[in-house]
């Protein structure tokens, strides 16, 4: 972390990590994709992942990912870009500092297969906001994407528009979500290729989507959306207990930063993950 990563993160809404992750673990999380049930019917579970596809055209999607394998809670608190997403969207030298993990993606795009343009700085919800104050920033949600495959041209690359987090007007021509428009030649947008073991870190304001896919092949990236530990989960899921308890505490404090307290309860610990 730098001023520089501070300073073109203001300006673009989004870094590149080159190398984020080792060849060992990226091995590991390239068997455990091998595993998946590739006929696991939409709705339904495998092991503490749903299956549940965005739209038909955005591909294979386990949501709830961190709970499908070993090799997925380890990316909870990744040096790579852990200090980066609580820097950025942590709350950082406030009363509650620390982030929670509120959605986690295992994706396969097959050819054809896209995601459309979203987001933006205009009328953006609060959740995904970008925000900057008093020298501090206060992002209401900062997204890394792994890439554990290569993807380059025609691999259908997540396109972001650079400094679209802060526009106060909407893109003329981004099209409309809710019916699939592509966004692989907005003006504005850029592709972000990547190595195997790269990642895309960005502010969820940011304008973005996914290029169409043209190759034969997989596209397989992990989403993981970090929020301040105040935010809940944006489906509703709920962890199961047995798996909390085989975390270490800083990741069981990232994916669960404030436990339930029922009556009758001691007092609770303070929320957060434990760090300042």
């Amino acid at each position: 972390m730098s001023e520089l990563d501070d300073f073109m993160f203001d300006l673009n809404g989004y870094l590149v990590l080159r190398q984020a992750v080792g060849q060992d673990l990226l091995a590991r999380l390239g068997a455990e994709f091998d595993a998946f049930p590739r006929d696991l019917p939409r709705g339904q579970w495998y092991r503490g992942a749903q299956r549940k596809d965005y739209t038909s055209d955005t591909g294979y999607e386990l949501h709830q990912a961190v709970a499908a394998g070993q090799p997925f809670a380890e990316l909870i608190d990744h040096p790579s870009w852990f200090p980066l997403v609580r820097h950025f969207a942590g709350e950082e030298d406030s009363y509650l500092p620390g982030v929670f993990i509120d959605e986690s993606i295992a994706s396969i795009r097959e050819s054809g297969g896209h995601h459309p343009v979203h987001s933006g700085g205009y009328r953006t919800a609060l959740r995904g906001r970008y925000g900057v104050s008093h020298g501090a920033f206060r992002c209401g949600q900062v997204n890394v994407i792994l890439a554990l495959t290569g993807i380059g041209e025609g691999d259908g690359a997540t396109m972001v528009v650079p400094g679209s987090h802060k526009s106060n007007f909407p893109h003329p021509l981004a099209g409309d979500y809710a019916r699939g428009d592509r966004m692989d030649d907005l003006p504005g947008a850029v592709p972000v290729h990547l190595e195997a073991g790269d990642a895309l870190l960005f502010v969820d304001g940011l304008m973005h989507g996914g290029s169409t896919r043209t190759n034969p092949g997989e596209r397989r990236v992990l989403i993981y959306r970090y929020g301040p530990i105040w935010a809940g989960s944006r489906y509703g899921y709920v962890y199961d207990e047995s798996w909390l308890e085989g975390l270490t505490e800083t990741r069981r404090r990232v994916v669960c930063p404030v436990p339930l307290v029922r009556v009758g309860d001691a007092a609770p610990a303070e929320p957060g993950d434990g760090r300042s």
